[in-house]
């Protein structure tokens, strides 16, 4: 397959002058909102900020408490992540050129299994395998602590990074955030606490944590475990408004919510102040996601959508052998020995279940997958005709080909309908329009020449 290298300088102007990395992502919206940067500030200059307006997070300096050491710079993955020296520093190869490869990164293993705690299998997104893994990590002692997300109690529409420490705080931290989640702020909680730790984040977020131990070694020989989710994308705030705006629920009238759970695919479950419960079916909640209507306009520009970089990763099985499973099953990718070894240890104490499968079965299972990276060099094609800063991969990526445009060009439309809550009311409308564009779309990559790849 002809292939194009979108590999540009690595910016190096950018670190010129105190403050001009942290400007130059934020200015050209390159932040992913991961919290790296916040996590690895050594003088406690930096924070992050909710933007209302946009429905993301995005960090703030205090110029006066900056030294200028350079750490965010070095660390943040918004405007560069050079993946050919990651894949070769954490395991040796960079991924075999075949669809695979290309698609999952290196690998050892894939496998699909769940939790054999019943309660744990169906309170979870789908499967329940990461909580269990980091049970058995808690309890063997592996680790003292993991970081993982949950949702703030004083602000239940957020997302409340944490350190995990018991089984209690482990598995309140169970299911699938849909909204933004700077979960690397913690890193600084880990760099100032005794002990060994698991971190549980997207790409994005394992892209920061990995920058972020090659400059700091105190990180690196912290964390004994990186666990990847796999990611299409991440939504914005604006998502959950307009879910509450369907219901005709007011936010100030929730007091919890959880998109996933309650079996499998589970339930978007939203409690009121009034101790009432709306329960909505997956299915019939979660077409705005998939039609990337809130996308943040970073996740565009992502290249990973399995995690590439973690220890471990994990995603639904959306598989037709499992469309019946009703209480959760997830798939798990083992990149590293260390990733392996945890996996198998935990299937030998019966504490999970898990049975091996191809990884073109993975593959296949996510249908977002081959969009995601087959077509992000016709969007960063794009970007750049507009003159617009996009991320520093190095990376090969497929050429763009013809069928790759109309997809681009309706999500480009989609986020602009769902930025517009004066247009919410249309929205619905337009969300059933896709379903026809979809199925030409699909027909059209079907039938378009891919070569080797």
């Amino acid at each position: 397959m002809g292939r194009r290298q979108y590999a540009e300088d690595a910016e190096d102007k950018i670190h010129a002058g105190k403050f001009g990395s942290l400007e130059f992502v934020l200015k050209n919206d390159l932040c992913t909102g991961c919290g790296t940067c916040v996590g690895v500030c050594p003088n406690n200059a930096m924070g992050m900020r909710k933007d209302e307006k946009r429905g993301i997070y995005h960090p703030e300096l205090d110029y006066l408490k900056c030294t200028g050491c350079g750490l965010c710079s070095k660390s943040c993955p918004g405007y560069k992540v050079d993946f050919k020296e990651l894949f070769l520093e954490i395991f040796g190869e960079t991924p075999p050129l075949n669809t695979n490869g290309f698609l999952l990164g290196n690998y050892i293993k894939c496998y699909s299994g769940y939790s054999t705690d019943p309660d744990i299998r169906y309170n979870s997104a789908s499967g329940g395998l990461v909580t269990q893994l980091l049970l058995f990590m808690l309890n063997e002692e592996i680790i003292d602590g993991a970081l993982v997300t949950g949702m703030k109690g004083s602000s239940p529409l957020e997302s409340n990074p944490s350190i995990a420490k018991s089984r209690e705080e482990i598995i309140g931290a169970s299911r699938s955030k849909y909204c933004p989640v700077p979960a690397n702020i913690m890193l600084k909680e880990i760099l100032h606490s005794e002990g060994k730790y698991a971190v549980v984040g997207l790409p994005c977020h394992i892209h920061g944590v990995r920058k972020a131990e090659q400059s700091i070694k105190k990180l690196r020989e912290k964390i004994v475990l990186h666990m990847g989710l796999f990611c299409s994308h991440t939504d914005t705030f604006l998502e959950t408004e307009y879910l509450l705006h369907r219901l005709k629920v007011k936010s100030d009238n929730v007091s919890e919510i959880a998109y996933r759970g309650k079996g499998w695919p589970g339930m978007l479950t939203v409690k009121l102040k009034t101790g009432d419960e709306i329960n909505v079916p997956f299915h019939k909640w979660i077409r705005t996601h998939a039609y990337c209507m809130f996308i943040p306009r970073r996740c565009l520009l992502c290249c990973d959508h399995s995690a590439e970089l973690a220890d471990i990763s994990f995603a639904d099985a959306w598989l037709p052998e499992f469309e019946n499973d009703s209480v959760g099953r997830s798939l798990a990718v083992t990149r590293t020995k260390c990733g392996e070894e945890i996996l198998q240890k935990a299937a030998a104490s019966k504490e999970i279940e898990v049975m091996e499968i191809d990884s073109v079965r993975v593959a296949e299972s996510q249908k977002m997958m081959r969009f995601k990276k087959n077509s992000l060099s016709c969007r960063l094609l794009l970007f750049r005709s507009l003159g617009r800063k996009i991320p520093a991969y190095n990376r090969d990526l497929p050429k763009p080909s013809l069928a790759d445009f109309p997809r681009s060009g309706i999500i480009f439309i989609n986020r602009y309908i769902a930025s517009k809550r004066s247009l919410w009311n249309l929205l619905e409308m337009f969300i059933n329009l896709q379903s026809p564009l979809e199925r030409i779309y699909a027909k059209a990559v079907k039938n378009a020449p891919r070569g080797s790849k």
